[in-house]
């Protein structure tokens, strides 16, 4: 009697074990994940200031490219050049230092005030790095802008000035245009 109570209790038992208390790890469903519940992020009015005028000085910066590039033409196809086209050269140049200027101050400010703002940071700062490297090009410019009798001595030189010019207007014109398609 003992082999036959044994079968009936094992079969008992898998009848008696219904689904719902069987674990089977690969059936379960996967719980949603626990996501922190962003953060609210306020900007000043200063800072909206700042953005304000680093956007409507972001828009000289084209028409300057443009006339700094004709009058660097103009000098460089005709060494010397005039005193008129030379000087007009230096002003416009000054006037993108200018710009520059005020656009890396408001920029970086307004990047440092907005570092805990996780959308479009990635595109902040490739904005910012490619604008920071144009600076830079632009002071490595200025430091290689040949004088009135270097250009005929040594034609290297402003071949370096103008491919300078030219990789920091490059740079300037991509972070530029980036922020214009995307803001």
């Amino acid at each position: 009697m003992a082999p036959l109570l044994a079968i009936m209790t094992a079969a008992t038992v898998q009848v008696a074990t219904p689904a719902f208390l069987t674990y089977d790890p690969a059936s379960t469903p996967v719980d949603t994940p626990v996501t922190q519940r962003p953060r609210a992020i306020e900007h000043s009015n200063f800072y909206y200031l700042r953005l304000t005028i680093h956007r409507d000085a972001s828009y000289a910066i084209i028409p300057l490219f443009v006339t700094e590039y004709a009058l660097g033409a103009s000098l460089y196809a005709n060494p010397p050049g005039s005193n008129g086209t030379r000087t007009a050269h230096a002003i416009v140049g000054a006037g993108l230092i200018g710009v520059f200027g005020v656009n890396t101050v408001t920029g970086t400010w307004n990047l440092w005030d907005s570092r805990h703002d996780r959308p479009g940071r990635a595109r902040r700062y490739v904005h910012a790095g490619l604008m920071l490297l144009s600076d830079v090009g632009f002071v490595a410019t200025e430091a290689t802008a040949p004088g009135r009798r270097s250009v005929l001595v040594d034609p290297n030189r402003k071949r370096l000035h103008r491919s300078l010019a030219f990789a920091s207007m490059g740079l300037a014109i991509g972070g530029y245009g980036m922020m214009l398609v995307w803001k």
